[in-house]
């Protein structure tokens, strides 16, 4: 299947900014993930969101990517950044560096791939950080053959056909350019006799444990780099893979976020936005006083200095923004109506300075 263009997977333009980006790809993983539709078609769509902002917020990525696009189908680097084969800039790199006296590229793949988890956490746990553990399957090293992939007492034997260098040297003139042999696939060895406990693979299938630190201030899609958590090299003495955790926020029911800004709408009866109050608000950091001046409209927006998110990487934390809704009293007993209706008679212009500012201006259009 046609793999859909990056930029309308996540329904932005081209000239879309980083943080377009960002609330694109929040907006679609909350409608998406795999928790909440517990069905393949929104399994799909979760994942093609991801790897499409996986690309589009990585600048060399997606500098890559509006130049060349899915190449026929097949993008011209690993989306998420893993593993994958050699770029053309490495065959022109083989090419050129022959030509120069370069080094010779190194034979067989001898770093492990590198693996990738999604981690939800709560509003809490990304604006404070948190220690989570995860399980993560990944291949351990077979006891029985010590990871050779050998039947144990017999030795893999260099590959016949690269002589075990791993690569094969086709020359024409003075170019010479390597390819990875087909036979041993870069390994530079070959085995007669697989392992019966592993299958020749040396490696076996297990659950890993993994401690991951998340820094305060993460968000959704902010990706976590433990270094040598991946796989482990397919080679003896070969590099492992890293880990790459992908953060999920869960959505707060009071809470919205907005960069280190934190956003939240707070109900206040008709007397106190008419007489000012003192009333409890709610924050990260629990319940804080907050003065509401005498006259309050609803929809104003007051700030609370510092209640904000923390910066990722350190700094100062943002501020907390309450917007006050005046809540229409409902219910009125007979009492309460009396009173409101003799407030109503006692009221003036002066009372509603709004309603006499509108009403000049219609008199002014129907002049």
């Amino acid at each position: 299947m046609e793999k859909r263009d990056y930029y309308e997977v996540l329904g932005v333009g081209r000239e879309a900014s980083e943080q377009d980006l960002k609330s694109a790809y929040r907006k679609l993983a909350h409608q998406y993930h795999p928790d909440k539709n517990p069905n393949k078609e929104a399994e799909d769509r979760f994942k093609e969101a991801s790897e499409a902002y996986e690309v589009l917020s990585d600048p060399d990525k997606r500098a890559r990517y509006d130049r060349f696009g899915h190449a026929n189908g097949q993008s011209p680097f690993d989306p998420f950044g893993f593993g994958g084969a050699a770029s053309v800039n490495d065959i022109f790199g083989e090419i050129f560096g022959e030509m120069f006296g370069g080094g010779r590229r190194s034979r067989g793949r001898s770093r492990g791939s590198d693996l990738r988890y999604h981690l939800e956490v709560s509003f809490e746990e990304a604006a404070f950080g948190t220690t989570a553990r995860i399980d993560i399957p990944r291949p351990k090293r077979c006891d029985a053959c010590k990871g050779s992939g050998a039947k144990p007492g017999t030795s893999p034997r260099p590959c016949p056909t690269c002589g075990g260098a791993g690569e094969i040297r086709l020359t024409q003139g003075f170019f010479s350019v390597a390819r990875t042999c087909h036979h041993c696939n870069g390994a530079g060895r070959v085995i007669a006799e697989k392992c019966p406990a592993c299958g020749g693979a040396g490696a076996t299938r297990e659950k890993a444990t993994v401690e991951v630190k998340v820094p305060p201030g993460v968000d959704t899609g902010t990706r976590l780099k433990l270094s040598g958590e991946g796989e482990p090299a397919p080679i003896p003495g070969g590099q492992a893979g890293d880990l790459y955790v992908v953060v999920q926020v869960r959505e707060h029911p009071i809470f919205r976020r907005e960069d280190t800004e934190v956003v939240c709408d707070m109900p206040i009866s008709f007397t106190q936005a008419a007489l000012g109050a003192q009333v409890d608000v709610p924050t990260l950091d629990g319940p804080v006083k907050m003065k509401i001046p005498a006259g309050t409209q609803s929809g104003k927006v007051l700030r609370m200095k510092g209640k904000g998110i923390p910066s990722l990487g350190g700094g100062s934390r943002g501020d907390q923004h309450v917007r006050v809704l005046v809540e229409t009293p409902t219910h009125l007993t007979r009492e309460q109506r009396e009173l409101l209706e003799r407030f109503s008679a006692l009221a003036g212009e002066e009372t509603h300075p709004r309603a006499r500012t509108f009403w000049a201006k219609v008199g002014e259009l129907l002049k």
